[in-house]
């Protein structure tokens, strides 16, 4: 073994004054402190501009003879189609997870048998799930563990892992299932029968029909509100929605709307549904605390789809007739946007991607915006109706601002 060999060095060779070493602490004290602050300023506007995210709507277009499919997405903030996403079939169902990171997608052809699964960060489709022929009707549980979807023209429920992106189960529900929803806590889905004329209440647990309603003549969609204890099931023949008490599993209310109701959506506070007619090319807006319909609201031709904003300020409507989307002011019930998407739209994501909720949607790999974050107006509505203001002190300017004073106040006193 080789021997080290340590050089020896005159300590007085070493030697610094300390003068030298004075003015090298403070200035590395400045430079860390200067350093610190820099990152915190960086990791406030970040978290500002996530916090002032707006979510993105997924929208399907059902193609035509010579072209498939596609997703619209909008951004919600602005009402721009910002990406579209072309599709191997026929669009129609579409349901998002609650984590945000993917939406599973219902290829309706009548020959077709596929679910495609979106990847929110990168806007591609990376799966697809064979369930059954004509898969139509779509629903999430809230744990986003469970996709059910309903195969049209047959009597069953097929049931997918979103960890894995496979069917687990298939449930019988019973003839011509259409319409699904799940309730809030994940214990039940409904599923509407157009031909009988009912609804089934499915418990999770043990796959089996634990009750049957009756209602409208041909019941097509379905929608829980949020606390779970009603149901309301739009009725395409007869223009009605039907109101279901689900402690009894009994019609409560039958509410007249527009002709041929086709969808319907409840804001997230519980209070309003709406309803899109068909053909009459209206919304109907029903007050659940009353059932009567309180506005009814022009928009484009053939409305199919429904879903309301996550802050309940806006409700988005697609026409299938005129190739568009009509975006609802709430508050006023009118028009006020309306947004060129694909070919036939039908159906709407009922729960927006918003990447204020999921890192993967801001920033994709190599730190690259996949999803652009757009800020919100100052003055925001919440579900209760209450006028919230953003704060001054979450402004990114205000931030960099104070940040910078601070590095200044620090320098000049060191």
């Amino acid at each position: 073994m080789k021997s080290k060999i340590r050089s020896t060095i005159p300590i007085a060779t070493l030697s610094i004054p300390l003068s030298s070493v004075t003015m090298f602490n403070k200035a590395h004290r400045e430079y860390t402190i200067i350093k610190s602050l820099g990152i915190m300023a960086l990791a406030i506007l970040i978290l500002a501009g996530i916090a002032g995210a707006a979510p993105f709507a997924y929208v399907t277009s059902e193609g035509n003879y010579t072209n498939n499919g596609t997703i619209s997405v909008i951004d919600t903030a602005t009402n721009n189609v910002v990406a579209t996403i072309p599709m191997a079939g026929c669009s129609w169902g579409i349901v998002a997870t609650s984590d945000d990171t993917k939406v599973y997608v219902a290829d309706s052809g009548l020959l077709s048998t596929n679910v495609s699964v979106i990847d929110t960060a990168t806007n591609t489709v990376n799966t697809i799930v064979n369930v059954g022929v004509c898969p139509w009707g779509i629903a999430v549980d809230p744990a986003g563990t469970r996709v059910y979807v309903t195969i049209h023209n047959s009597t069953n429920v097929s049931v997918i892992d979103t960890a894995t992106n496979s069917v687990i189960d298939t449930i019988s529900a019973g003839i011509d299932p259409c319409g699904i929803a799940v309730s809030p806590d994940g214990k039940k889905i409904y599923v509407t029968h157009g031909i009988s004329n009912n609804v089934s209440v499915i418990d999770t647990s043990t796959k089996n029909v634990i009750a049957t309603v009756n209602v409208g003549l041909s019941p097509w969609d379905v929608a829980v509100n949020p606390d779970g204890t009603k149901v309301y099931v739009a009725n395409e023949n007869d223009s009605t929605v039907s109101v279901i008490d689900t402690a009894t599993n009994t019609v409560t209310a039958t509410v007249n709307v527009g002709d041929y109701p086709y969808s319907i959506s409840v804001n997230p506070a519980g209070t309003k549904a709406y309803v899109v007619n068909q053909d009459d090319n209206t919304v109907s807006v029903i007050d659940t605390a009353t059932n009567n319909v309180t506005a009814t609201v022009p928009v484009g031709v053939e409305p199919i789809g429904v879903a309301v904003s996550p802050d309940g300020r806006k409700a988005y409507v697609t026409n299938y007739g005129s190739n568009n989307v009509s975006v609802i002011d709430t508050t006023t019930n009118t028009v006020t946007a309306t947004v060129n998407v694909g070919n036939g739209p039908c159906g709407i994501a009922g729960h927006f991607i918003d990447p204020a909720t999921k890192s993967d949607s801001i920033m994709g790999s190599n730190s690259t915006p996949s999803l652009n974050s757009i800020t919100q107006t100052e003055n925001q509505t919440n579900n209760t109706g209450m006028e919230e203001k953003s704060s001054p002190f979450m402004s990114p300017i205000w931030v960099l601002a104070v940040v910078l004073g601070t590095v200044k106040h620090v320098i000049k006193k060191k």
